[in-house]
């Protein structure tokens, strides 16, 4: 019983999110998608309130190439992937992309702080209750839809690895010249 105190007390906070992910990573491979979410069909609509203190709705970006990015800032590879998504943001957004963040978290004090350390100048929302986060079937984090301008989702992406970023880059050129 005493070794079990001694290593728990050595666990730093990378560990723990190190633990989390991984567990995180392990539950996406074991959830299979479901038809709300599987990669085709009508991507359902939300109305969130932003982090710009406005609401924003899927609605007001009809006609858009839309990525949704769910994630959480005790996600490490959310963490590793912000920067990446922010270039996106940033090279694509003239054409026709945007990219809209959606913290899952139901205190969003803690994703505050990390985009204090990691400023995004995309849309972030608030997903407190989970509620869109349901109706796109995420199961973990994190967890990338891409909308297509009619608005039907075109890609369903669960997780994050270095060089994910090229399939979604491979997507987003291809449904931005549709």
């Amino acid at each position: 019983m005493m070794k079990h105190r001694i290593a728990a007390k050595s666990l730093t906070r990378a560990s723990v999110a190190a633990l989390v992910s991984a567990v995180a990573a392990a539950l996406l491979i074991a959830v299979p998608a479901s038809n709300a979410a599987s990669g085709s069909g009508p991507a359902p609509q939300f109305t969130l309130d932003s982090r710009a203190g406005s609401k924003i709705s899927l609605a007001q970006y009809k006609g858009q190439v839309v990525m949704l990015n769910f994630w959480a800032s005790w996600c490490g590879p959310c963490r590793q992937e912000m920067p990446l998504l922010e270039n996106i943001y940033k090279k694509y957004n003239k054409m026709g992309f945007t990219l809209i963040g959606v913290n899952v978290e139901p205190d969003s004090k803690a994703a505050e702080g990390f985009l204090q350390q990691t400023p995004v100048s995309f849309p972030v929302i608030y997903d407190k209750d989970s509620t869109v986060s349901k109706a796109y079937d995420v199961s973990g984090m994190p967890s990338t839809v891409i909308i297509d301008r009619k608005g039907n989702i075109r890609v369903l992406h669960r997780g994050y690895k270095p060089g994910d970023e090229n399939e979604y880059l491979d997507s987003i050129r291809t449904l931005v010249r549709e």
